[in-house]
């Protein structure tokens, strides 16, 4: 864990936050985004992370046409007041990353991209991370791997690799609000889909700090997801 940093809070000019949750959920079989966990909504938990957050100034929420005015009707139930838009995403997730950042409040100097299926993230994740994109421009929380990972290919292991240097990466991934702009745009000019954020920064030769990451902060992808949610939903503190 030594290589991750952790900055004051003081540190951080307002960020707009932009929550991803515009998929359509093959892997699960349904749509995740209204699925319950622990009695709530799973994009419901994860905004209200967002909404308790200090360094947050605004959330916009990304999301499939026909959600749209479902997910603008829960923001409202649950008084997320920090929710300023609901729009619907693109065909892929960098499209609907860049949609996102367009509608984000010009006064925010930075830009924070969330999986809306994390609804587990917790206030601490998003400032830290926050925190360090102000002094570094790009930041995101990862947890340490701990599974032996091996390259293959065709079914035949290449190498072992250093677990010692692998970090799963997280959300959420938080920049510049100028750069990650461009470096969507720049990915979606190329032709280059990412499956995250960060790549798209780093293609532009831009460093991203790791920030400390939170093992509960677990994408939901499948029904089995589900079940480790409901059991996580028990140990989280209400929000």
């Amino acid at each position: 864990m030594g290589i991750f940093r952790r900055r004051k809070k003081e540190a951080a000019p307002g960020c707009s936050a932009v929550v991803v949750a515009a998929g359509s959920s093959t892997r699960m079989g349904f749509d995740k985004v209204l699925a319950e966990v622990g009695g709530q909504p799973v994009i419901v938990r994860c905004l209200k992370s967002f909404q308790e957050a200090p360094g947050v100034a605004e959330v916009v929420v990304v999301t499939r046409t026909d959600l749209v005015p479902e997910v603008a009707r829960l923001c409202q139930d649950y008084g997320l007041t920090k929710v300023t838009k609901v729009i619907r995403g693109g065909d892929t997730r960098t499209q609907s990353a860049r949609l996102g950042t367009l509608e984000c409040s010009g006064r925010a100097k930075l830009i924070a991209i969330h999986d809306g299926a994390r609804p587990f993230v917790t206030v601490q994740v998003i400032e830290d991370a926050v925190a360090q994109a102000a002094a570094s421009g790009a930041a995101a929380p990862a947890v340490p791997v701990k599974d032996t990972i091996k390259s293959a290919r065709e079914g035949v292991v290449d190498e072992t690799l250093d677990r010692s240097v692998l970090y799963a990466v997280q959300t959420p991934q938080v920049f510049d609000g100028d750069l990650i702009r461009a470096a969507l745009q720049k990915a979606l000019d190329d032709g280059v889909e990412l499956t995250d954020d960060c790549a798209a920064v780093e293609r532009l030769g831009m460093k991203v700090v790791l920030t400390p990451g939170d093992e509960r902060n677990i994408k939901l992808t499948t029904p089995a997801d589900l079940v480790v949610g409901e059991l996580l939903s028990e140990e989280a503190p209400a929000l």
